[in-house]
């Protein structure tokens, strides 16, 4: 008889906590954007580094954080994690300059990639084999619903004007969130980390983490700053350069594990199939799910004219249907038809997408005449991701946990960052009106359809089902 952790449900609720949290930091930037901008100054980039700079970050340090957990425990490292993203955040709410905010969201950023990637593991090591499907299903809807909650949450923050922080109170309203979380994650997490590493921080890999840095870098520092220069030769260039130096990246992983010594990124992960595959539907859906977040706040705001909370109310139809459709696709698609319940919401998702265009046409643009075709854009969301993660990760085990969650999360935000970059750029260029949306709006589509087409390279369906373990007493 198998005992179970009695506290394993409320260890889920403080890395989903942590996950959340994150998440908002990341999408609020579409709706609050405006209001930095008239407190604070600056351009365009400006407003798109605040967004691209955390993910950016983010997506750099992901690899490196979740091998830190390996290597020195993920209890020790969430913690440390949480306690520095908590205390970014307060910094954030405090900048006087958009230099400042900047930095301290590249901060918060690096801080979030030691915080975020621990969770897989620490899932993996609380929960029984026979409930890890049901564990890992919660992320897929968790991660929806706070992406699209974002600007909703943004707009009622800044529209209330609590105390009169108007725009700070979407930072600074981590730090009760935080300290909350970190009280529990204190009380109930145990630690875990990899029993085949050891060495500590002397055995990270130095060179892997440069290489990694530099090559996501340069893969997007052209995309953002690129238009406000006038598109320079070095600008269409440099993305190219990443290709070689992600590709040396690459070899210097496979060359680390063939001489005994731990990689960041395990080569053997990509020899499973369903983590391989998963890594490219990741890419494409949060770079176009990204990008047309924070490109639909700004149109709704800088075009539309509408404050915070008219924008962040008029994208609540979306979080409704992500809501509907994570409980469909969780509680009865994805049991049954597996992969198939995401090309199902890649289908209905861009069908939405396509329906916004529609609105756009009609004229008469309002929160009302949007919300139908949003509200099928959520559903079709919440029915890609339900079973998403849960399907990646199904084949993990031991050692690759932690190699796994940071590759898997850097995807997923480097995805964002590009989405951020280019949509944005794509928004900017043809003009911050209705017309830049259309195109964007098209472009997401395509993305949508893409992933749901690249799903052909994951396993139809996750793990076999097991037999539930007693719990004891």
């Amino acid at each position: 008889m198998e005992t179970l952790y009695r506290w394993r449900w409320l260890v889920l609720v403080a890395v989903l906590a942590a996950e959340i949290m994150d998440l908002l930091d990341a999408t609020v930037v579409g709706v609050a954007a405006p209001s930095i901008q008239r407190d604070l100054g600056g351009g365009s980039t400006t407003i798109q580094w605040v967004a691209a700079g955390y993910t950016l970050a983010y997506a750099i340090g992901l690899v490196t954080g979740a091998r830190l957990g390996d290597l020195l425990g993920r209890r020790r490292v969430f913690l440390v994690g949480l306690a520095g993203f908590v205390v970014m955040s307060a910094l954030c709410g405090m900048a006087t300059t958009p230099g400042m905010l900047i930095g301290f969201r590249v901060l918060q950023g690096l801080f979030g990639a030691v915080l975020i990637p621990q969770g897989f593991g620490i899932i993996r090591t609380t929960f029984p084999p026979a409930e890890l499907g049901r564990a890992f299903g919660a992320f897929g809807p968790a991660i929806g619903l706070a992406a699209v909650a974002g600007p909703i949450v943004a707009g009622a923050l800044i529209g209330g004007d609590l105390v009169g922080l108007g725009w700070r109170a979407i930072f600074l309203i981590n730090v009760p969130i935080g300290i909350a979380a970190f009280v529990l994650a204190f009380g109930v997490m145990q630690e875990s980390r990899s029993e085949q590493i050891r060495g500590g921080v002397r055995a990270l890999d130095l060179v892997g983490t440069v290489l990694a840095g530099v090559g996501l870098a340069i893969a997007v520092f052209p995309l953002v700053q690129g238009r406000e220069l006038g598109w320079p030769a070095w600008a269409v260039v440099l993305p190219f350069g990443a290709l070689p130096v992600l590709a040396l990246f690459g070899w210097h992983q496979v060359r680390r594990a063939r001489a005994g010594r731990p990689p960041l990124v395990e080569p053997a992960l990509f020899r499973i199939r369903a983590f391989s595959g998963g890594m490219v539907v990741a890419l494409v859906f949060f770079a176009g799910m990204s990008g047309l977040l924070l490109v639909l706040g700004l149109y709704l705001q800088l075009d539309l004219g509408y404050t915070p909370l008219q924008a962040g109310l008029t994208q609540a139809p979306w979080a409704l249907g992500v809501a509907v459709g994570s409980v469909l696709g969780a509680g009865v698609l994805a049991p049954r038809l597996g992969r198939t319940t995401i090309r199902i919401g890649a289908v209905v998702m861009a069908a939405g997408i396509v329906g916004v265009i529609g609105t756009l046409a009609l004229g008469a643009v309002t929160g009302l005449t949007l919300a139908p075709a949003l509200v099928v854009c959520g559903i079709g969301m919440g029915l890609l991701l339900a079973p998403l993660f849960d399907i990646v990760l199904s084949g993990i085990d031991g050692p690759l946990v932690g190699s796994a969650s940071g590759v898997l999360n850097a995807t997923q935000q480097l995805g964002a960052a590009l989405g951020v970059a280019a949509l944005g750029t794509v928004f900017f260029q043809v003009g911050a009106t209705e017309s830049g949306l259309r195109v964007v709006l098209w472009i997401v589509a395509a993305l949508v359809l893409a992933a749901g087409v690249l799903t052909v390279l994951l396993p139809r369906r996750t793990r076999e089902a097991e037999p539930e373990p007693v719990a004891a007493g």
